[in-house]
């Protein structure tokens, strides 16, 4: 017995929706064909997949969980087939479908992409942009082929490469006196007025960062922008902690200032994460080498900002994808 990619897609459909009327009406097929696919892959695997709560809908069990990755890493895969398919009879050009975190979209991926293009030709891009949770959610629903982001909160998806380490720095105001400073300690930084970066995920790690010292600054701004956290310091009205440097296209104003942190805090890794796992598309595993060779030419004194001795080991090594 097997089950077949319409069966598996059944299946998938009613642990997402949780509810077998749901999965038929979206798949537009009766119930009995997704009863039917269900039951065929309890049988398979021997498990419980669901539990059916009469007028409650259904709850996925743990087999439950880890049959759905299996079978969104199988619709993955047919998807990818199903698209190379396409290309024979319609060569146009390829299209790159990127999620990245939504910071990430002006200060890191557009000399990225522009790399990518040169290496792989005319393509088309749809990128989006979003916090952690909707990463997550894009990479589950199969609208994005890979997401660039930072390992922070739940773990992603079942090709995870990690890309380079991105310490937290602090960003003055060019008048703020530690700005003139080699680096600056988390309790003078914790002193400050505080623009948070208020992103799901990002704020509990930035704000667990700020609790260091058992003093959390007052947060006089709380903003999804990075740029407008950028705006707001040039401006005057507190410092900020982030992890990146921009680009040279993005370059900050004269007003601002990145000091390195002087403790020794949890550094992220900028991954990239995608449903492929070792059977990722080429143009998934040639984007993953352009994002990494970007982050050696520019070297850790260009997208950290750290004390020297702490810029060894920032670079993970080249990805074996």
């Amino acid at each position: 017995m097997k089950l077949t990619i319409r069966q598996i897609e059944y299946v998938y459909e009613s642990g997402q929706l949780k509810s077998i009327t749901a999965a038929s009406k979206k798949l537009n097929i009766s119930q009995s064909s997704v009863v039917a696919a269900i039951n065929l892959a309890e049988e398979i695997t021997g498990a419980t997949l669901f539990y059916r709560r009469k007028g409650h809908g259904m709850e996925v069990t743990p087999a439950g969980q880890d049959f759905l990755v299996s079978a969104r890493r199988v619709l993955a895969s047919n998807e990818e087939f199903e698209r190379s398919m396409r290309a024979f009879s319609n060569p146009s050009s390829p299209t790159l479908r990127l999620g990245c975190f939504s910071p990430f979209g002006s200060i890191l991926i557009p000399p990225v992409l522009k790399r990518y293009i040169k290496e792989n030709g005319k393509c088309s891009i749809n990128l989006l942009e979003g916090d952690q949770a909707e990463l997550r959610n894009w990479l589950i629903a199969g609208d994005v082929d890979l997401v660039v982001t930072y390992d922070i909160g739940e773990m992603y998806g079942v090709g995870v490469t990690p890309i380079c380490k991105c310490p937290a720095h602090a960003l003055l105001n060019r008048d703020d006196p530690d700005a003139k400073k080699n680096s600056i300690a988390m309790k003078q930084l914790s002193r400050k007025p505080h623009i948070l970066l208020d992103l799901p995920e990002t704020r509990s790690y930035l704000l667990a960062l700020l609790d260091y010292t058992g003093q959390r600054p007052d947060i006089v701004l709380r903003t999804r922008s990075y740029n407008t956290i950028r705006t707001a310091v040039a401006d005057g009205l507190g410092s900020s902690m982030l992890n990146i440097r921009p680009a040279a296209s993005g370059r900050d104003s004269e007003s601002l200032v990145r000091v390195p942190i002087s403790d020794k805090l949890r550094d992220p890794t900028l991954v990239v994460a995608d449903p492929y796992g070792e059977h990722k598309p080429a143009y998934v595993r040639s984007f993953i080498k352009v994002l990494h060779r970007y982050f050696v030419d520019l070297g850790p004194q260009n997208f950290a900002v750290v004390l020297p001795d702490d810029a060894q080991g920032l670079l993970f090594p080249e990805p074996d994808v």
